[in-house]
């Protein structure tokens, strides 16, 4: 079975990661896998017109990544992963909301430079 996009995690999701116990950290992944074949809002929430969390608990506690959509050439839709924290409250920061869409914009504009540069070669 064919997933229904493919997960790119950014540096600082990476790092969040590497940051955690083994366990929170396989748990976290194995919600990512299971999120690209399966649509639940309880792994995978749109949070505003561009912004998305991954969404894990384990342990007691809640993890969340923050993501949004790219489309890449000759590939299906990608996540991007920009960065994760560790939930303390029942909302999702607003700080937390607006790092990742910093991030975003970052991101697709050094992308939409990689692509004026390539066409220009």
């Amino acid at each position: 079975m064919k997933p229904n996009f493919e997960i790119e995690l950014l540096p600082e999701a990476v790092e969040f990661l590497e940051n955690l116990d083994q366990k929170s950290r396989d748990k976290i992944l194995y919600n990512l896998k299971k999120a690209q074949y399966v649509n639940d809002n309880e792994l995978f929430k749109k949070l505003n017109d561009f912004i998305w969390e991954f969404r894990t608990k384990y342990n007691g506690k809640a993890f969340r990544l923050f993501s949004f959509w790219d489309k890449a050439e000759g590939k299906d839709i990608l996540i991007v992963a920009t960065h994760g924290i560790l939930k303390k409250t029942q909302k999702t920061p607003n700080k937390e909301i607006k790092k990742a869409e910093e991030i975003r914009k970052s991101y697709l504009a050094f992308r939409d430079l990689k692509v004026r540069d390539k066409s220009k070669k």
